[in-house]
C-alpha cells in the first residue's frame, strides 16, 4: 500500500486525488478530505485502502 505523498505525512494512502492543475497522486484520508474541497478536484478511493470514512 502506498503512503501519502503530501509533505511530512507518513500515513497510508486511502484515495487518489485527480487535480486538474497538478499531478494525480495518492493521499491519506485526511489530506483527501481537504483537497476535494477545491473546485475540480476529484478523489477516488483505493480499492484496498482500510480507511476513508
Amino acid at each position: 500500500m502506498p503512503t501519502c505523498t503530501e509533505d511530512d505525512c507518513d500515513r497510508e494512502a486511502a484515495v487518489v486525488v485527480y487535480v486538474p492543475w497538478a499531478a494525480d497522486r495518492p493521499v491519506c484520508a485526511a489530506h483527501g478530505r481537504v483537497l476535494v474541497q477545491q473546485d475540480g478536484v476529484v478523489a477516488e478511493p483505493l480499492t484496498d485502502a482500510d480507511e476513508w470514512g
